[in-house]
């Protein structure tokens, strides 16, 4: 990291108070006020210069954009724990009412998301995934809520069985597609209801 002048250093130990006391990151305004600069654009001019130097991040997505760059790597390393529940079946359907197995611990890194209350873990079981490169003994972590797209590979209740397929519209109508030559398509005769979007795949390799 480059060395920072005494003000630039004034404002990211400024903004690290800030995040440490649980408030959230100051935006360019709050950064003036509290330095009295005459305008935000002397604190604009510091904060650009804190981004070149690698200090702060700038997410265009949000309203309050600033970030520690320490921070953000901290938190992308940060371990949450989801439910992992019993071997869903990548084959045939079949029935399963259970809670969850265990926890077991993930980062934003390994997974490319923030987990939410919503996020859960499944282990597969089976070779119907296979074209997908889902395979027996992966773990997949799903989010429950979204409207699935076609395409996407979802974990399903299809009349009363729960399995991992990939979601497919044909004509105005869904169903299930294995990724397997092996295995038929699952076409709901009663109900089909959508219980995760697979968003990532865990693989541990063995030695």
């Amino acid at each position: 990291m480059r060395s920072l002048t005494d003000q630039q250093q004034a404002i990211r130990d400024f903004i690290e108070r800030e995040v440490a006391a649980g408030r959230p990151c100051p935006s360019q305004r709050e950064i003036a006020g509290h330095f009295g600069f005459a305008s935000k654009t002397a604190a604009a001019c510091h904060v650009r210069a804190l981004v070149k130097k690698g200090v702060l991040a700038v997410d265009a997505g949000k309203a309050r954009s600033l970030q520690l760059v320490s921070l953000a790597r901290a938190n992308r390393r940060a371990a949450v724990e989801i439910p992992l529940f019993g071997s869903i079946p990548a084959g045939f359907g079949r029935d399963r009412e259970e809670e969850a197995d265990e926890c077991i611990p993930v980062t934003i890194d390994s997974i490319g998301f923030k987990p939410t209350r919503n996020t859960f873990a499944l282990r597969v079981s089976g070779d119907s995934m296979m074209g997908k490169h889902i395979l027996d003994g992966d773990i997949v972590v799903l989010e429950h809520g979204p409207e699935p797209r076609p395409g996407q590979v979802v974990a399903a209740l299809i009349d009363r069985k729960s399995t991992l397929k990939t979601f497919v519209v044909k004509n105005g109508k869904p169903f299930l597609k294995a990724e397997n030559p092996k295995y038929p398509d699952l076409i709901p005769s009663d109900e089909l209801m959508i219980q995760g979007v697979v968003r990532a795949v865990l693989r541990r390799f063995e030695k």
